[in-house]
């Protein structure tokens, strides 16, 4: 079962479904502008720069030089990457992906 799981309902629904809903890389700035502090926004960003680095066989030394990410946050998602939903390595790809077609 996944942690979200736990959370799973209307709320959780309406926020993932207005995240989908978004059309563009605007949208998102404008959506995540209103919807997060700033603190939270750079968190998210920083844990998927995180994994990014980590798929790419960077060392702990190198993501906290990089990202300024703590070795317990860089853990973390570690952990996730290996036991995990598989979140990040999908979206990664795709993020790749898109970026090869661009």
């Amino acid at each position: 079962m996944m942690q979200i799981d736990k959370l799973r309902g209307r709320e959780l629904d309406q926020l993932f479904e207005a995240i989908m809903s978004l059309k563009d890389l605007e949208e998102c700035y404008q959506f995540f502008d209103d919807l997060c502090t700033m603190n939270e926004i750079q968190s998210l960003a920083q844990r998927l720069e995180v994994a990014r680095m980590l798929m790419e066989g960077s060392t702990y030394q190198k993501i906290e030089k990089d990202t300024g990410a703590s070795t317990a946050t860089i853990s973390r998602v570690k952990r996730c990457i290996n036991f995990g939903n598989d979140g990040y390595k999908f979206t990664l790809e795709r993020v790749k992906e898109n970026k090869a077609k661009a």
